[in-house]
């Protein structure tokens, strides 16, 4: 079977490399679409990483199985308004899944449909950087979206006046390119298999998450593949990142005075993608696995 994965936008997903090898493993196979138009009329299965979903192409694709995936609610500007938009104009799937409770209560679907929830994992070859860990060159890292660097500029200014010296993993938005370049070692853009040897170059990993909706709500990716790589970890404080140290048994060093002597670096094996993508029911759903 042939799943047609619909991601127009820009971001990157790292569940759609888990999700083709996952269904690799299974006997089936995947393929990402950046244009609905792409997706061809005898498709089975549609499975759209939303955003908005356009109502033509729903209309053209109707005789297949269409799931919608919210991994997150909608970011600012204007957060509630297109949470509602989206409430009310986009096309009725099959199925949904959401990240977690928070996003599917803020989006606030109320028509019946089935869906379940499909958090963030990492990896495997993340798992593997703990046993193999060098003297670091560095001693933070970040690694992420770049953009939401722009409000934490005074933090990396205070850790280089303090004399840390900061890793930062990704590609800055060009406003940001040259402040940055003098806060910390820029890498660029990276291929992901090439990340958790970068961070084993440092001696934690900066989880800078502001305290801000839908953020603080939502799973941090960066701070799972910290962790899976045997990082201690400094944060910002906020809702998720203290429910997810209590579920896990971990202890985290949180700004402004980070205290890392109790660091406790939690195990994160469970959260690896074959392990949070055989979880989901919707594979039987879809006939996809016994």
């Amino acid at each position: 079977m042939l799943i047609h994965f619909i991601h127009p936008g820009s971001a990157y997903l790292p569940e759609l490399a888990a999700y083709g090898d996952f269904l690799a493993a299974l006997g089936h196979s995947a393929q990402v679409h950046s244009r609905p138009a792409s997706v061809p009329a005898d498709a089975v299965i549609c499975w759209w990483m939303c955003g908005r979903v356009p109502h033509d192409a729903a209309r053209r694709l109707s005789h297949a199985f269409h799931i919608h995936e919210y991994a997150s609610a909608s970011v600012p500007p204007w957060p509630k308004v297109k949470d509602r938009a989206k409430r009310a104009l986009q096309p009725v799937p099959q199925y949904r899944l959401f990240q977690n409770t928070w996003v599917r209560d803020r989006l606030g679907f109320s028509d019946g449909v089935p869906y379940e929830f499909r958090d963030m994992g990492v990896e495997p070859s993340f798992l593997a950087t703990c046993a193999r860990r060098a003297a670091p060159e560095f001693d933070g890292v970040y690694l992420g979206d770049m953009q939401r660097l722009r409000q934490f500029v005074p933090l990396l200014t205070a850790l280089q006046q303090a004399g840390q010296r900061t890793l930062l993993i990704g590609e800055p938005p060009v406003d940001l390119r040259e402040t940055l370049h003098t806060l910390g070692h820029v890498t660029g853009r990276v291929p992901h298999g090439q990340v958790p040897t970068l961070l084993r170059r440092a001696r934690y990993g900066l989880n800078l998450v502001p305290d801000q909706l839908p953020y603080s709500q939502q799973t941090s990716t960066k701070l799972i593949e910290y962790c899976a790589a045997g990082l201690p970890v400094v944060s910002t404080d906020y809702d998720w990142v203290r429910a997810f140290e209590a579920q896990h048994g971990a202890r985290f060093a949180y700004l402004p005075i980070p205290d890392m002597a109790g660091c406790v670096v939690p195990d994160v094996s469970t959260l690896a993608w074959p392990r949070v993508l055989e979880r989901l029911a919707l594979w039987r759903r879809l006939g996809l696995c016994p």
